[in-house]
């Protein structure tokens, strides 16, 4: 019986105990400790806007060619007797340098038989001329009315004049024919191809050589319609042309693993405009290119070579000169902003956003002016004040109001006066 009453009441003993033990657990549980969470400041490199004249440099990349090139044909018929060795593909010629000769032989002939109809003309000339002084004075001794022309052999003295001229037309030309047999060089140049060779029989207007003038090589330029505000190029206007005063242009190119230079000049640009691409083309112009110059090591400035051009433009007055990597976004093209002083408004051109710290290292948002662009750098013209400083930090997520620390002692070099090389914003 005991046993009984033992095995019914300590389960409920036992489970009573432990709901009490919890109840107190539940209340004298301890409470939770508040601590401030420190959020760091982020630490951010600045520069210093300064305001500067910059020059500046357009780039472009074209093709040497030529300046005059021709293609060689003969005048006369004949078999090739004689080639110069100057005539070689890549071979260079002077001015009057005689490059082939014709067989001469047959024109010869026909110069021969030239002369013969001129001493004709001029003995039938003669007679006539006789004949016409015996008219005249058998007329006057007759003393007869005024005698008409033909009874003064008039008409037949003035066309034996007239063949006496035409044989002597016919033995000019033979004589041109026989200088034509040689062919001289028009002008001191190269040969680019060569299509004739010993013994070939050759005609009038079959292409002998192709040759173009060593005098000036030309590069075709294509500038962009935003560079062309920063390069005064040469302007055409009928009856008014100046050759001189176009910008200096340096063309390099890399050959046998070292840069070479060459000096020259933006002369004129092309007759039109590109329709494909809406380009302008410069030509720019080197002197005497296949010249050694000053320095010995470098190499012609051959037809055919690959070069940049690098134009000296305009000074770029009063612009600040910051990292590409400063700024927020893509450039856009005109906007409608907010400007620095908080007035509205629509700024044409090329826009970017900026972060500017103020003195109170607070980040704000900027809206520039950019004037142009290269490949890492920016030359704002508007919306910065010289003295402010741009943050250089690319930061993950900022905002306006944003409190951030200036790294002390920290100076950029993006904004040392060097030679812009680069290019307007497409």
């Amino acid at each position: 019986m005991l046993k009984r009453i033992l095995m019914t009441v300590l389960p409920i003993v036992v489970l009573g105990c432990g709901i009490a033990g919890a109840v107190y657990l539940i209340k004298n549980k301890p409470l939770p400790q508040k601590t401030d969470i420190d959020i760091p400041v982020p630490l951010v490199r600045a520069q210093v806007v300064e305001l500067e004249n910059v020059p500046t440099v357009v780039t472009a990349q074209g093709t040497v060619s030529p300046r005059t090139e021709i293609s060689l044909f003969p005048e006369v018929s004949g078999r090739v007797v004689w080639i110069s060795p100057s005539l070689a593909d890549g071979g260079f010629f002077e001015q009057g340098e005689a490059l082939l000769r014709i067989d001469r032989r047959d024109l010869d002939l026909v110069a021969t038989q030239a002369k013969l109809r001129v001493a004709e003309a001029e003995l039938r000339l003669a007679r006539e001329e006789a004949e016409a002084e015996v008219a005249r004075n058998e007329w006057k001794e007759l003393g007869l009315e005024k005698p008409s022309p033909l009874t003064l052999r008039e008409p037949q003295l003035a066309e034996a004049k007239a063949l006496v001229e035409s044989a002597k037309a016919t033995l000019k030309k033979a004589e041109l024919d026989l200088e034509r047999t040689e062919i001289l060089a028009p002008f001191a140049g190269r040969v680019r191809h060569k299509n004739v060779d010993l013994g070939q029989v050759v005609a009038p207007g079959g292409t002998l050589a192709t040759l173009y003038a060593v005098d000036f090589a030309e590069v075709r330029l294509p500038i962009s319609h935003d560079d062309l505000g920063f390069v005064d190029l040469p302007v055409d206007y009928r009856g008014d042309v100046d050759r001189e005063s176009g910008p200096r242009v340096t063309l390099r190119a890399r050959l046998g693993g070292r840069v070479h230079e060459w000096q020259g000049r933006i002369v004129r640009t092309d007759g039109e405009i590109d329709p494909r691409t809406r380009l302008v083309h410069a030509i720019a112009q080197v002197e005497d290119p296949y010249a050694r110059g000053d320095n010995p090591s470098r190499p012609p400035l051959a037809v055919g070579l690959y070069v940049t051009g690098a134009i000296v433009g305009r000074e770029i007055r009063d612009v600040a000169v910051l990292p590409r990597s400063s700024l927020r976004g893509e450039i856009r093209i005109g906007a409608d902003v907010e400007g620095y002083n908080g007035e509205s408004g629509r700024i044409d051109g090329y826009q970017g956003t900026v972060l500017v710290v103020d003195r109170e290292d607070l980040l704000h948002f900027r809206s520039i002016s950019i004037a142009r662009v290269q490949r890492d750098r920016v030359f704002v013209d508007g919306g910065l004040e010289a003295g402010e400083r741009v943050c250089l930090t690319n930061l993950a997520a900022p905002v306006d109001d944003m409190r951030v620390r200036v790294l002390d002692g920290d100076t950029d070099e993006t904004s040392a006066a060097e030679p812009d090389t680069g290019s307007k914003k497409e």
